[in-house]
C-alpha cells in the first residue's frame, strides 16, 4: 500500500505509532524483531544566483528557507512458518521555520501560487509497504528507498524522495545478490502527491512532464573476493530509455597506508516511441583515492559520449563519481576531472569531526543551440561534528557550502550555496 498524505492541520503524524496492528496469534518475531527509529532534521538553505535576474523561474535572485523535518521508519520483524510475512512504514513531517514569497522554491517545502509564489506551513506525506520473506529472498510492496546504481533517491533536501512499486532481492547463492524492481510513482522530496514516474528534465536537457508508466531494473551484484565486487544492472523507463550499468569497486592495503578504485559504465538509449526524443549517450566515470592516516586524497574522471545528455528519473541521483551537490557534469559530449581531499579529525584525536573538499572541472559541452564550447566549474566544501558523549550524543552538525560557474546562462545559473544540517537520529524501541 501507498498512501501519501497532506497533513494541514495538526494531525502530524496522522497515527504513525499504530501501524503495527494485531496480526494472528502465531506472529512470532513480527513484534519481537520490529524496530522504530526517528531522525529530526532542521535544514537552513541559502542559495544566491550570481548573474541577477536571469532566465530561472520567476527570475529570483535567491533562494533562502528554513525548515523542520521529521522521518520516522517503523520496521516490523516476519510472522513464523516458512513465508514470513511483515509490514513497514514511512512517515514525513515537515514544517516552515523561515521563508517568504520572493526567496521560496528552494526544494525545502512545496510551492503554492504562481506569482509569488509561497510554501506551505507544512506537510507530511507516509508510504507504507508490505513484504514477503522465503529463505533468502524478499518480495516488497509499497513505498520504497531504493540505493541502488541506477535508482538512487534524492535526498538532498529537508524530506527524501519515496517510490512506489515492487521489488525482489535473493542472496539465495553466495556472494551473490539478484534485483528485480517495477516502480509506477514517486512522491518528490518537496510534495505530498504521487505522480507518474518521469525522465529528470535538469537544465532542459529533456522536456519536463515526460512520463512513462512504469521503470523496470534488474540486476546482479558479484562479490568476487573480499576486495574487489562487480555490478551489472538493465533499467527501462518504458518508451523513454533503456540503461545499463556495469561497476567495479576495489580496494588493497598497502605497506603505507590504502588505495581504492571505483569504475562505472553507463549505456543509454530511447526505446519504444521514443517520448523525450532521440536518446544516444555513453557514460565513463572513474575515481581512485589513496588513504593514509586521516586523510584521503581522490582523482576522478567523467566522459560523456553521445549526442545526449545522461538521462535518469526524476527524484533520483544519477550514479556518478562527479555528481555533486549542485551539478552533475553529464550534458552531452562533457568531460570532467575531479580533485578532492577528505580528513577525518580523529587523527587528532578529535572524534566524531570530518572535513572534506573537492574541486570539478568540466569542458567540452554541447550546449542547445549554440556552437560554443559549454564550460562549468564546482568547488564544495563540508565540515560535519557529530557530538560523542553527554546530553547532545549522536547530534550532528553539517555545514555545506558550494560554487559553481558556467558560461552557458541560458541554462544553468552561477550560484553560491550555503546549507546547514543539523540532524538526531533516536530509537523509540
Amino acid at each position: 500500500m501507498f498512501v501519501p498524505l497532506s497533513c494541514s492541520s495538526g494531525r502530524h503524524l496522522c497515527g504513525l505509532a499504530g501501524l503495527l496492528v494485531s496480526v494472528s496469534a502465531h506472529a512470532g518475531g513480527f513484534f519481537e524483531d520490529s524496530s522504530a527509529r526517528v531522525e529530526t532534521r532542521n535544514v537552513y538553505f541559502n542559495r544566491d544566483f550570481r548573474d541577477g535576474h536571469g532566465s530561472s523561474a520567476q527570475g529570483a535572485s535567491k533562494r533562502e528557507e528554513w525548515a523542520q523535518g521529521f522521518v520516522l521508519n517503523i520496521q516490523s520483524g516476519y510472522t513464523d512458518g516458512p513465508l514470513g510475512f511483515g509490514v513497514d512504514a514511512l512517515g514525513m513531517y515537515g514544517f516552515k521555520l523561515d521563508s517568504s514569497p520572493a526567496d521560496s522554491n528552494s526544494g525545502l517545502l512545496p510551492s503554492r501560487g504562481h506569482e509569488p509564489r509561497q510554501s506551505v506551513d507544512q506537510y507530511a506525506k507516509l508510504g507504507l509497504t508490505g513484504k514477503v520473506r522465503y529463505s533468502k529472498t524478499l518480495l516488497k510492496y509499497g513505498a520504497m528507498l531504493p540505493d541502488i546504481p541506477l535508482l538512487k533517491y534524492n535526498d538532498g533536501r529537508l524530506l527524501p524522495t519515496m517510490f512506489h512499486g515492487a521489488s525482489l532481492t535473493s542472496e539465495e547463492v553466495s556472494d551473490l545478490r539478484l534485483s528485480l524492481m517495477r516502480l509506477d510513482k514517486y512522491t518528490a522530496r518537496d510534495s505530498t502527491d504521487a505522480q507518474d514516474i518521469r525522465v529528470h528534465c535538469k537544465n532542459k536537457r529533456y522536456a519536463c512532464d515526460t512520463t512513462a508508466d512504469h521503470f523496470d531494473l534488474a540486476g546482479l551484484d558479484y562479490r568476487i573476493n573480499e576486495r574487489v565486487t562487480a555490478q551489472y544492472q538493465v533499467a527501462k523507463l518504458e518508451n523513454i530509455y533503456r540503461q545499463h550499468f556495469l561497476g567495479f569497486t576495489a580496494s588493497q592495503p598497502l605497506a603505507l597506508g590504502s588505495v581504492s578504485a571505483d569504475l562505472r559504465l553507463i549505456k543509454s538509449d530511447d526505446i519504444g516511441r521514443a517520448r523525450a526524443g532521440e536518446i544516444d549517450h555513453r557514460a565513463f566515470s572513474g575515481m581512485l583515492g589513496y588513504g593514509l592516516g586521516g586523510h584521503t586524497f581522490s582523482v576522478g574522471w567523467q566522459r560523456m559520449y553521445g549526442d545526449s545528455a545522461m538521462p535518469y528519473l526524476d527524484g533520483s541521483n544519477p550514479h556518478l563519481v562527479n555528481y555533486a551537490q549542485v551539478n552533475d557534469f553529464a550534458a552531452a559530449q562533457e568531460r570532467s576531472w575531479q580533485l578532492r581531499y577528505d580528513y577525518d579529525f580523529k587523527a587528532l584525536g578529535l572524534n566524531g569531526l570530518t572535513f572534506l573538499t573537492r574541486y570539478i572541472n568540466g569542458d567540452h559541452v554541447r550546449v542547445p543551440g549554440s556552437l560554443a564550447e559549454g564550460k562549468e566549474w564546482e568547488r564544495d566544501t563540508e565540515f560535519k561534528y557529530k557530538v560523542q558523549s553527554g546530553t547532545f550524543k549522536d547530534v550532528s552538525v553539517r555545514l555545506r557550502n558550494s560554487t559553481y560557474r558556467s558560461n552557458y546562462e541560458r541554462f544553468a545559473r552561477d550560484m553560491d550555496e550555503t546549507r546547514v544540517i543539523v540532524s538526531y537520529n533516536f530509537s523509540i524501541w
